[in-house]
């Protein structure tokens, strides 16, 4: 299952913690996913070598209202940002100060994206992701305050499964006084939802929450939290893990701690405990047991906050690389004349087209809502944690001994503050969040390999009889049949494919690419499903490769995507043809070597390295250190019961 903004997993009450085998851990996790496609997927068809160009070309566009509402908004919240938000002060004082979180409010920002008719902004996903970007420049961690309230928090579930009593009674707090919190993650369960302890236990027309969430983004200042718990099968009670909206203020309901990271020290993260707390059954949201499948849809769009604080970040580390490299002199020419260094800008320059292009093309389809997008949402999120990160890497690097400083020192000494070391900090996270980078690659390997697994997974089910397997061998052959020659050759094969990307720049050649790789890459998939079977879901080094290569390839689609619809409607599009070029050139030598790692590889022996350091036979290699880390547990005792902490809680009113 995926870890939700680092808070991922749950636990249930009984006074044990529940005891749960593989099997029943992915059964838990398969039958929380989405399990049809109603509506046509992009990045689906790529991982099955079918390049739907059709389905994102002509790029989409928001309608012209949509447009001006966002654009006013921007400027509202620009001059906001520059005016009240002082970023190095929150940086120093590891807190947003109340008077920016009211000003938000008055802005209207919790509300970004709740409908008017509840008190909010109204706004597309394509313009709530731009404010994010926007907010987050300005103060990463009030990047993290809105899209933790918004994108996974009470308004977002309580859009897609609330009851119109729900909607009418929690959506107005939220559009303008409340913030709001998402509580999945325990101390004991991250990645893994069905040894989730926090429980709700049935009471007349009540549960009773018992339980000890962690890293709770938002749940220090939170009004209102969304809380998974395991609600016991009971006679008229279905059970299963179930999500309710909680008020934060109800008695039994303890902040234990605010935690402190190595980044976004401005978040307001925390444990809460929950002993003998009393909910109203009306404020379960959705059936008992749906508890994880409202927080996986949820997702689907959630997850796009994350690209938007990638987004943002990658704009600003191009900003200051562009103005030191020019000012910064080596060898008498400015550092940026000298290839080592400008090999890093054109990365960094190509990657932040690149990381715009996914997000602006993923947020349109989900505003459109013609598509199915669960795995382009997910390639966003994986795609851009990653590739953000090295960007900010390079920036680092290309300041040398200033990227390592902080900005109050170099401001001390006379310098200019260029926060570079804390936008790498701050960017860390990212690649944790919501599903970390190899839940991400586990969970997209899943949906990628669905068509497969609905054909021929009995094939490869030992529980299934000889009749069931049988039955899914004439199944599988007649897909394959139809299937495999589709394969062989395509549209990438032909020299004047996608010739209205060809202008002075030449963009059809990287999507003939695009077109031939997905084939490539399909073949590949079935062959390894071929020769593995049943054990393909243990090789998580394969899956994830071939998952990165999906990345890149959508990747590279949204860049010429994106290059030929600025072309006709901006003055700058010569040079956006200019930075997908460059991208698609960088992506394929990625490409390329992800292929060659598909087959050759060091996974076998990786293995037999890990048995031998958790046997201790390498235990000799760790000798002449000493060992900083504190006395204690490795993970903290989540005993349900009374809190013996002070409340922390310090709602922003």
């Amino acid at each position: 299952m995926i870890p939700i903004r680092g808070e991922v997993a749950l636990m249930s009450a009984p006074q044990q913690k529940p005891v749960v085998t593989e099997r029943e851990a992915r059964q838990v996790a398969e039958a929380a996913r989405e399990q049809d496609w109603r509506k046509p997927s992009f990045a689906k068809e790529l991982f099955l070598g079918r390049f739907r160009l059709d389905l994102i070309h002509p790029h989409p566009m928001p309608p012209d209202e949509d447009a001006r509402r966002g654009e006013e908004f921007l400027a509202e919240l620009r001059d906001f940002c520059e005016s009240k938000v002082d970023g190095a002060l929150i940086e120093r004082e590891a807190q947003i100060p109340d008077e920016v979180i009211a000003g938000l409010k008055d802005l209207g920002a919790l509300g970004m994206k709740i409908d008017t008719k509840y008190g909010g902004l109204g706004l597309t996903q394509v313009y709530y992701n731009k404010a994010l970007a926007l907010a987050g420049s300005a103060c990463p961690a009030i990047g993290v305050l809105l899209s933790a309230h918004q994108s996974i928090g009470v308004p977002q579930p309580l859009k897609l499964f609330g009851t119109q009593e729900q909607k009418e009674t929690f959506l107005p707090r939220c559009a303008r006084t409340d913030i709001s919190a998402f509580l999945l993650t325990e101390p004991d369960v991250g990645s893994d939802p069905a040894r989730l302890a926090t429980s709700a236990v049935p009471e007349g027309d009540e549960y009773v929450l018992d339980g000890v969430k962690l890293w709770t983004t938002n749940g220090v200042v939170a009004d209102l939290l969304v809380v998974m718990a395991r609600v016991p099968r009971s006679e008229g009670h279905k059970g299963g893990i179930t999500a309710f909206v909680v008020e934060t203020d109800s008695p039994g309901i303890t902040v234990e701690n605010r935690n402190a990271f190595m980044g976004l020290r401005g978040i307001e993260n925390g444990v809460t405990r929950f002993h003998q707390v009393r909910v109203p059954a009306a404020n379960r949201i959705g059936p008992e047991g749906s508890g994880l499948k409202i927080a996986l849809t949820t997702l689907n769009t959630g997850r796009l906050s994350l690209p938007a604080s990638c987004v943002a970040a990658g704009k600003w580390c191009l900003k200051i690389a562009r103005e030191w490299s020019a000012a910064r002199e080596q060898w008498g020419k400015p550092i940026a004349d000298h290839e080592a260094v400008g090999a890093k800008i054109s990365f960094i320059a190509a990657t932040t087209f690149a990381l715009e292009a996914v997000l602006d093309l993923s947020s349109q389809m989900a505003d459109e809502d013609r598509n199915d997008i669960r795995i382009e949402g997910a390639l966003a999120k994986l795609f851009s944690s990653e590739m953000g990160w090295l960007i900010a890497d390079e920036l680092v690097q290309i300041r040398g001994g200033r990227g390592f400083e902080t900005a109050a020192s170099l401001a001390a000494r006379g310098e200019r503050a260029v926060p570079a070391e804390q936008v790498l900090r701050d960017l860390r996270i990212n690649r944790i969040f919501e599903g970390s980078t190899e839940i991400m690659h586990l969970l997209i390997a899943r949906e990628a390999v669905d068509a497969h697994l609905s054909v021929a997974g009995d094939l490869i089910d030992p529980e299934k009889s000889l009749s069931d397997k049988a039955k899914a061998g004439a199944q599988a052959g007649a897909f394959y049949a139809r299937w495999l020659p589709k394969l062989v050759a395509g549209q990438g094969q032909l020299p004047y494919s996608y010739g209205e990307f060809k202008r002075e720049v030449d963009l059809s050649v990287h999507l003939r690419y695009v077109e031939r790789t997905a084939r490539k890459l399909a073949r590949s998939t079935f062959y390894a499903m071929s020769r593995w079977q049943g054990r393909m879901e243990t090789k998580q080094g394969f899956l994830g490769r071939i998952v990165d290569i999906g990345a890149e390839l959508f990747a590279m689609s949204a860049v010429c995507v994106r290059a030929e619809l600025l072309r006709t409607t901006e003055s700058h599009g010569r040079e956006a043809y200019q930075l997908a070029d460059a991208f698609c050139r960088q992506s394929r030598i990625r490409v390329e070597e992800l292929f060659g790692r598909l087959w050759t590889n060091t996974d076998d022996l990786d293995r037999k390295v890990v048995k031998g350091v958790m046997a201790g036979t390498y235990e000799w290699l760790e000798e002449g250190i000493v060992d900083p880390s504190g006395e204690g547990p490795w993970i903290a005792d989540a005993t349900p019961g009374p809190s013996e902490h002070t409340n922390v809680h310090r709602p922003v009113r």
